[in-house]
């Protein structure tokens, strides 16, 4: 079984080393799709949930009944599998997630709030569907997407046991002013409907690995860059929050290694999740938020070159991985006639380096390990 971007090239992967008799389901996004022989591979919407992705995730559910101690399943999570197993808890509606879904997303909350509040909803998510597998034993192969490798918030966990609660979900819907849908009130409000937790003896023959890392992808960049006689940094792997913030945050590192005045070109790496708090009616995702942030801090630096990209090459709902900033992209803008800060404020990044042809757009990469951020300082 498996869920999330990743999913369909992990099938793959899977049976083309699996030694034994191999058969199942993956749902991943539209597009995301790839050839398996035996897997079954189903596509459905992210990031808010559909019809598709709901009769995905009661295929599953239906497929994972009836199984005994002799059988074993492989979970295959990647980032984009909350939205991906949609199936609703009971009294809930795909609609209601659909609209809480939206809601959370414009918010600004960080993926753990927003998983959190996707699992107290679900019928899979939250160690849900280690449960409908029981007894067989469950081994969950993970590539994370999400800070601190967390698998209980990878894919919203269906195969982890869940540390958060029912009262967190609340406290989460009610600290962004998000309307809670009745049937979810109802659910949220019953000891019932709590999620499993590390106690439950179902997760003693269950077992969670996590495959790859934001880590790894900049340890590679890493390299690469030493490669080619740059001195590489990794600022941290695992950043989130606001994405102006954490541009501000990379356009002080910049400026601190200016002031170390050391001759050889420096590239900054960084990883980890932005956020974008929807404040104008614009288009553009964390990455190019991101970016044009970057190029207003950094006005008084110099020359400096950067990259920001979602390695599964999707920078929030956009077309576009993310984008490029050169020493001239402030330049080029205002001489055609683009005010940067007015297309920040409009939360309208994609449309600025649209208008300046650097978006990069590399179509699905069929894998997530997050944001990958990179600027040059020569």
């Amino acid at each position: 079984m498996g869920a999330g971007k990743a999913a369909a090239a992990m099938a793959r992967a899977v049976e083309e080393h699996w030694q034994d008799d191999v058969s199942g389901l993956v749902v991943t996004r539209y597009r995301h799709g790839v050839a398996c022989r035996k897997i079954e591979v189903l596509e459905a919407a992210h990031p808010v949930p559909d019809a598709a992705g709901m009769a995905a995730a009661a295929k599953m559910l239906s497929l994972v009944q009836g199984l005994s101690e002799e059988d074993l399943v492989l979970f295959l999570g990647s980032g984009g599998g909350s939205s991906l197993l949609s199936l609703p808890a009971g009294g809930i509606e795909l609609e209601d997630k659909q609209a809480i879904t939206r809601a959370l997303l414009a918010s600004g909350a960080g993926i753990g709030e927003i998983n959190c509040v996707r699992k107290h909803l679900s019928a899979l998510k939250g160690g849900r569907l280690a449960l409908a597998a029981a007894p067989a034993r469950v081994h969950g192969l993970l590539i994370s997407d999400v800070p601190n490798d967390d698998p209980a918030v990878i894919a919203s966990g269906p195969t982890v046991p869940d540390p958060t609660t029912r009262e967190d979900a609340r406290a989460a819907l009610n600290r962004y002013g998000i309307e809670i849908p009745e049937g979810a009130k109802i659910l949220l409000d019953d000891p019932r409907s709590e999620t499993p937790k590390q106690d439950h003896p179902r997760f003693a023959s269950v077992e969670n690995v996590i495959v790859a890392t934001a880590k790894d992808a900049l340890n590679a960049a890493a390299r690469a860059s030493e490669d080619l006689g740059l001195r590489a940094i990794i600022l941290n792997h695992q950043m989130e929050g606001s994405a102006r913030k954490i541009a501000n945050s990379h356009a002080e590192a910049v400026r601190a290694v200016l002031n170390e005045g050391d001759a050889q070109p420096h590239v900054l790496l960084s990883g980890g999740e932005a956020t974008v708090a929807l404040e104008g009616n614009g288009r553009g995702g964390p990455n190019t938020e991101f970016l044009l942030a970057l190029a207003l801090a950094r006005a008084p630096i110099g020359n400096i070159w950067a990259i920001a990209c979602d390695t599964d090459g999707i920078d929030g709902t956009g077309d576009n991985a993310g984008a490029f900033l050169s020493p001239n992209t402030l330049a080029r803008a205002r001489s055609l006639g683009l005010d940067p800060q007015d297309y920040l404020a409009r939360n309208d990044s994609y449309r600025f380096f649209e208008a300046l042809g650097t978006l990069i757009r590399t179509g699905p990469t069929r894998t997530n390990v997050n944001d990958f951020r990179a600027i040059l300082i020569d």
